[in-house]
Parts: C-alpha cells; sequence; structure tokens
C-alpha cells in the first residue's frame, strides 16, 4: 500500500507544482492588468513595485491553491485511468476512496497552509502594502492624482489636473472646486495653469 501512496503521490505533485505556479503567474497578470496605470509611468523606483508585487502575491496564494489542486487531481487520476493503473488497483482490490485517501490527507494539509496564510500571512502582507502606499504618499503627493479625473481624497475639496510632472509635486491644468458647508452651502471654483502639491505638517 506504501507504493500505491507513492506512486498516486509522485503523480500528484508534479502536476500540482506546475499548475500552482501557472495559476499565480495568471492572477498576477490579472493584477497587473488592473493596477497597471497605478503603478507604471509613476516615477516609482523599481523595487518599490517589485515590493509591492511582492505582497501582492500574500492575496493570490488563497486563489491560486484550489485551482491547482482541482487541475493537478484531474491530471493525476486521469493519467492513472489512461494508464490502466486504476483498473489494476481496482482488480487487486483496492476501492477508489482507498485510492483517494492519499490526496485526501494532502487536501487537509494544504488546507490548513491556505487557512494560515489567509488568517496570518494576508493582513501582514497587506498592513506592509499600505505602510509602502503611504511613504510613497508621503514623498510624492501627487501620486494619487489622475490625468482626466477628478480626485475627492481631500475632504471639502475636488481636484483635477490636466497633466503632471514625473517629480509628482507639479501639477499642471489646475481646476479645484472647494466646498464650504455652512447655513449657505458655498462652492469655490480655481483655476490655475500650473502649480505644486505639498502635504501639510
Amino acid at each position: 500500500m506504501k507504493k500505491i501512496n507513492l506512486l498516486i503521490l509522485k503523480s500528484f505533485i508534479g502536476p500540482f507544482i506546475a499548475t500552482f505556479f501557472v495559476s499565480m503567474f495568471l492572477f498576477l497578470m490579472l493584477f497587473l492588468w488592473k493596477y497597471i496605470d497605478d503603478l507604471i509611468g509613476k516615477g516609482l523606483e523599481w523595487h518599490v513595485v517589485a515590493r509591492l508585487l511582492f505582497f501582492s502575491l500574500a492575496d493570490l496564494i488563497p486563489n491560486a491553491l484550489p485551482l491547482a489542486v482541482l487541475i493537478s487531481s484531474l491530471m493525476t487520476y486521469g493519467n492513472l485511468a489512461e494508464s490502466y493503473e486504476m483498473v489494476a488497483m481496482k482488480a487487486a482490490g483496492i476501492s477508489i476512496y482507498r485510492a483517494l485517501m492519499p490526496i485526501f490527507f494532502v487536501m487537509c494539509f494544504l488546507s490548513m497552509v491556505a487557512f494560515y496564510v489567509s488568517n496570518i500571512v494576508m493582513p501582514l502582507a497587506n498592513l506592509e502594502a499600505k505602510s509602502l502606499l503611504y511613504d510613497v504618499r508621503q514623498k510624492k503627493p501627487a501620486f494619487d492624482l489622475k490625468v482626466g479625473r477628478f480626485y475627492d481624497g481631500i475632504d471639502n475639496y475636488s481636484i483635477k489636473i490636466g497633466s503632471k510632472a514625473e517629480d509628482n509635486e507639479t501639477i499642471k491644468d489646475v481646476l479645484i472646486y472647494e466646498r464650504r458647508a455652512g447655513l449657505v452651502s458655498q462652492l469655490n471654483v480655481i483655476k490655475a495653469e500650473s502649480g505644486k502639491m505639498k502635504l501639510s505638517d
């Protein structure tokens, strides 16, 4: 029985590792496609972008694991059935449930790994990513401003810019709506050809 367990596990590990990394790569490409405009062309150093991508991997692991397990399990038992090894096991009196036991214990272990990643690693990675983005915003105040879109991240202000320089401080074609709450709400409009965005103490 040990040889059968080793046979099934060896047939499973190879496809699992391959499909896991392929799944991680696909999810990472989806992440880049979604946030490419926020990362590229913002004047960020390559190591900052690399760290953000590294921290994002923690969010991708719980998504990639089930997909890798499903595909590798189908490949494993599909190959065993195609080579008539499952028929040989059944002829030897080994039930299908017994043949599934090695993979079942692997699934239990991977479930614990996914639980640990989701409850311990992901919060820490998200905290590090948020801290890194906060440091970037402190150094480059105009980092969150997007050309041609209104930015409402500052209370009572809506800011729209036509372009911004690579230093992420100088902005051009600035349009600012200032809302003042009171007995009668007021709306001030400020237009400027250029300006600099800095953080106040």
